[in-house]
């Protein structure tokens, strides 16, 4: 008669927590750049918003010789940034000076026809780009030559 081993099969304790702290390690990696990842996609949807609204307003000046009052004269409305804030739009042909208009590091107003910009991430926005509130901003700029994050301005 002959006598066998049983050996039972599976994994120690030892083993799942080498495994287990192997999955953390690659999650705590690839966590952050998908979030990097996700983010610049929403720049980038904000940026595409904006060069399309501006289109449709340059193409409202077109036909009447002057930039509409507000986003809903050309049919933005309810139209948000990737953030869920709505788009904000200053006519600044209208404006009696340049106080209410978006200004750069010099205290120059960044467009001469009007403002379009998303306020960013964090749904706050003041005048100047050098503010703290404004770097996460999505704006035009140089009167449409520049669309883009605040802080690569």
């Amino acid at each position: 008669m002959v006598l066998h081993k049983t050996q039972q099969e599976g994994f120690t304790l030892i083993e799942i927590l080498i495994a287990i702290a192997i999955i953390g390690v690659l999650a705590s990696i690839a966590l952050p750049a998908y979030k990097d990842y996700v983010e610049k996609a929403k720049v980038a949807k904000a940026v595409s918003d904006i060069a399309t609204i501006a289109v449709k307003v340059e193409a409202y000046w077109q036909d009447a010789r002057a930039y509409p009052s507000n986003l809903a004269a050309i049919s933005v409305i309810g139209i948000t940034d990737p953030w869920e804030h709505q788009y904000q739009y200053l006519d600044l042909t209208t404006s009696k000076g340049n106080g209410k208009a978006r200004k750069d590091k010099n205290l120059v107003p960044l467009n001469s026809d009007f403002d379009l910009y998303s306020k960013g991430k964090d749904g706050l926005s003041v005048g100047p780009l050098t503010a703290k509130h404004s770097k996460d901003d999505i704006l035009r700029a140089n009167d449409g030559h520049f669309i883009g994050l605040a802080s690569k301005y």
